[in-house]
């Protein structure tokens, strides 16, 4: 029995303080939402999806005027 007693006192000690701020810390973390590094990172991502998206638009009236049959042949 007094074999399990002093690594009790250690995680006791040491490890339960430590593993409890880092769970709070990263509860507060999520609470708080995004930082301003990832909301600029975010308008970015949004940035280049429209720019993608203007992209395949432009490239799916080239195929149509050109190979009006190409979505057929693709799909299958």
């Amino acid at each position: 029995m007094g074999f399990l007693i002093a690594p009790l006192i250690i995680f006791l000690l040491i490890v339960a303080p430590i593993w409890l701020i880092l769970h709070y810390r990263s509860k507060k973390q999520l609470a708080q939402g995004l930082s301003e590094e990832e909301y600029q990172q975010l308008n970015q991502l949004l940035t280049r999806a429209d720019k993608m998206s203007e992209r395949i638009q432009t490239l799916e009236a080239l195929l149509d005027q050109e190979s009006p049959e190409w979505r057929t042949k693709h799909e299958g």
